[in-house]
């Protein structure tokens, strides 16, 4: 037995005791797992089906920004202000793709590392933003769209505020652990 698990790290064993947990329980709680898994499934791509609109706008729209040069335009004009807060130029464009998609920081992101040294401030900086900040307007199109609920101005601004927030105390603690 020892030989056998000292193949495996946790981590590798970790699901299947997580399915392994769920089939025992079920089966000491007499419920028809199967039953329970299919009127799951169902319900989830009844809710799929419903958010997938919202989805779609928000991808279409984040591809039109992109392509007119909207972010572009932004960097350049937010230049003054972002070098006087010390965030670093590169990293302004997936601060302005980041709540908005995360497909699209992630593209902007590996942008950022090939152009710049990971371990250069700004791959720093994008790094730590990349781990600190939420895509925003995705995840309140999905979760408001499930509830069916229209999200108030006081929330979409108070989560970029916490965006904004990010944005900045990234390239503070970069600035502050490293230099």
């Amino acid at each position: 037995m020892s030989a056998f698990l000292s193949n495996y790290k946790f981590s590798d064993l970790i699901l299947p005791l997580i399915i392994s947990f769920i089939i025992v329980y079920g089966h000491i709680k007499k419920v028809n797992i199967v039953d329970s898994f299919i009127k799951g499934a169902i319900s989830n791509l009844k809710t799929a089906v419903e958010i997938f609109p919202s989805i779609l706008l928000l991808m279409v729209s984040i591809g039109m920004f992109s392509a007119s040069g909207g972010i572009e335009l932004i960097t350049k004009l937010l230049s003054p202000v972002t070098s006087f807060l010390g965030f670093p130029e590169e990293c302004v464009p997936l601060a302005i793709l980041r709540p908005l998609s995360g497909s699209g920081a992630l593209s902007m992101f590996d942008s950022i590392l090939s152009e710049n040294s990971p371990d250069g401030f700004a791959g720093r900086v994008a790094s730590v933003l990349m781990g600190s900040t939420e895509t925003t307007f995705y995840t309140l199109s999905v979760y408001y769209s499930a509830c069916k609920v229209k999200p108030t101005k006081r929330i979409i601004l108070y989560c970029l505020f916490a965006d904004f927030v990010g944005f900045i105390m990234s390239s503070l603690t970069v600035n502050i652990i490293y230099h």
